[in-house]
């Protein structure tokens, strides 16, 4: 499976963009991309027709239906895009399993906190229209997440890519 995913990345990493992205960048967004466009797709399922927008009751608490889809949906794409980032993107981290299940969760969970206090500031404090705010915002949470996944999650990737390609 995994070497059909990544064969499949590869056919679009063309020459062309090959001497401005370097691999290890262009399958982690490809990764990203695609978990993003998978939890998306389970939100909006399990938003629209699982949940069929109604309250989820759980007989102690009573969960809105945006914030269930939320909770239902996120350790699917969290272990998809687990997996995706580290038999796909950073294949190559001398870091075991769980040290980088751990740095992965930690990093989401930092992406998490990006996102809701980056709305809040933008939309919250200074007036802007959400929209655009929730673009500068998962910018700037996608930037942090790549660079926390290449150099903290799956540490030592960069050095043994940078490696493999002065060969």
């Amino acid at each position: 499976m995994k070497e059909r995913i990544a064969k499949t990345i590869g056919w679009f990493y063309f020459p062309f963009i090959r001497k401005w992205i370097p691999r290890q960048t262009f399958y982690y967004a490809a990764c990203g991309g695609g978990n993003l466009l998978l939890d998306l797709t389970l939100y909006a399922v399990l938003y629209n027709f699982v949940l069929d927008k109604q309250n989820l009751d759980l007989g102690f608490v009573v969960i809105s239906p945006y914030i269930a889809a939320f909770l239902i949906s996120f350790p699917i794409t969290f272990y998809t895009g687990f997996w995706l980032m580290k038999n796909i993107a950073f294949v190559d981290s001398p870091l075991r399993n769980r040290t980088q299940l751990f740095r992965y969760l930690t990093v989401v969970i930092g992406t998490i906190l990006i996102n809701y206090f980056g709305l809040k500031l933008l939309v919250g404090v200074f007036g802007f229209y959400p929209t655009p705010s929730k673009l500068v915002v998962t910018v700037a949470a996608v930037l942090v997440s790549y660079f926390s996944q290449k150099h903290f999650t799956f540490r030592g990737c960069a050095d043994i890519e940078e490696e493999r390609l002065s060969r």
